[in-house]
């Protein structure tokens, strides 16, 4: 998939660290996995939307975010805990529902 991002400092973060290569985890309809980016919140969000990326303080992860999570209520989209979010996937992001924990995710710049 492709992904824009916003001009945000945790977006400018994520943008210096790729190229990026992990082991998805997935929770529901969020998949997320570690990135070598420390940032605390930065206009962090609580509920996110469908193509939402953003990356979760906490667990120094990137969040792909394309339905709800266990911790939603209704069907708004709600990560774990706060997010920044730093960009959105481009096309339709529940293709991503096929991706396996511990799958492999590689981000890199185009």
């Amino acid at each position: 998939m492709t992904a824009g991002l916003e001009n945000t400092d945790t977006a400018n973060l994520v943008w210096d660290a790729l190229s990026i290569e992990a082991a998805a985890s997935t929770w529901v309809d969020e998949i997320y996995f570690s990135i070598d980016v420390f940032a605390g919140e930065d206009d962090a969000r609580e509920t996110v939307g469908m193509g939402d990326v953003g990356f979760w303080p906490p667990g120094q992860a990137l969040g792909l975010f394309f339905g709800p999570t266990p911790a939603s209520r209704g069907d708004e989209i709600r990560p774990a805990s706060p997010v920044n979010v730093n960009g959105r996937l481009e096309g339709d992001p529940r293709v991503l529902k096929a991706v396996q924990s511990g799958s492999p995710v590689t981000v890199r710049k185009s």
